[in-house]
């Protein structure tokens, strides 16, 4: 059963893709989070009057804008280029010499400081002492001219070129060996936790494959499905290698750093 908070966001979907089927026009949501982008997949298809789609600033983006789509855009293509109101901020010291080590908890401090909802707020990347920041297009030059310090840091913010479509975050590859390629055996290589606290994470509704809430540890994955533990953070299942002699799979992940 859905909370009230729940019910008023599939609510409000709906809406949108009814204005999008009504006056013809695309209809965007706000940046939708992990539980937030399970609500829509898990909306019944034929509540929805209009296609969507999802997009975060990147392929691989863990925040999400919904676009419902009227059907005047699959006229002449299967495949519509959509404009997304998506600006991608660099935030960057004044002087490294003197900066802090800046968390992602930092960054979103910082910005929410400024009276912006997290909602408004789409992925941040960290990286070294700079960091990305991806956030509705009415709000870029308003975070521009107001966020210049960050703790003790003082920063300065830019607007970055966009991102292409299939760019990758830093990752690194894991290998190894699992008996099977179920939800379970696959977070167990790419975390180091034990089997029941993996367990606890699938069961206590904290991990999601491509936007969905999971909660079976014996969910086969696909290749190139996207896993999410929440707190923890985003592996993609390649692929299975090779067959050892034992009847194990000798498989790969990226996990993004």
């Amino acid at each position: 059963m859905m909370n009230r908070e729940e019910t008023l966001l599939q609510k409000r979907l709906i809406e949108l893709s009814q204005t999008a089927y009504f006056r013809d026009i695309v209809m965007f949501s706000d940046f939708l989070n992990l539980n937030e982008l399970n609500i829509l997949h898990t909306t019944p298809k034929h509540l929805f009057h209009s296609r969507y789609v999802v997009y975060g600033g990147y392929g691989l983006s863990e925040r999400q804008m919904v676009a419902f789509l009227p059907d005047a855009l699959y006229a002449f293509s299967d495949d519509p280029d959509i404009h997304y109101p998506i600006r991608i901020l660099a935030i960057s010291p004044q002087n490294r010499r003197f900066c802090e080590e800046l968390t992602h908890r930092d960054y979103l401090g910082a910005v929410m400081n400024l009276g912006i909802e997290r909602c408004k707020l789409g992925d941040i990347m960290v990286g070294g002492s700079k960091a990305l920041l991806f956030v509705r297009e009415e709000l870029a030059d308003y975070i521009i001219e107001n966020l210049t310090r960050i703790r003790h840091t003082s920063v300065t913010v830019s607007v970055s070129n966009d991102l292409p479509r299939d760019y990758e975050p830093k990752y690194e590859e894991i290998k190894g060996t699992v008996a099977s390629v179920r939800l379970d055996t696959v977070l167990s290589l790419a975390f180091p936790l034990s089997r029941s606290r993996i367990t606890a994470y699938i069961e206590g509704a904290k991990v999601f494959v491509n936007g969905k809430l999971v909660t079976s540890n014996g969910y086969r994955l696909k290749e190139g499905d996207i896993i999410s533990v929440r707190k923890m953070g985003r592996i993609v299942y390649d692929k299975v290698l090779s067959e050892t002699k034992k009847g194990r799979y000798l498989t790969v992940v990226r996990k993004y750093i």
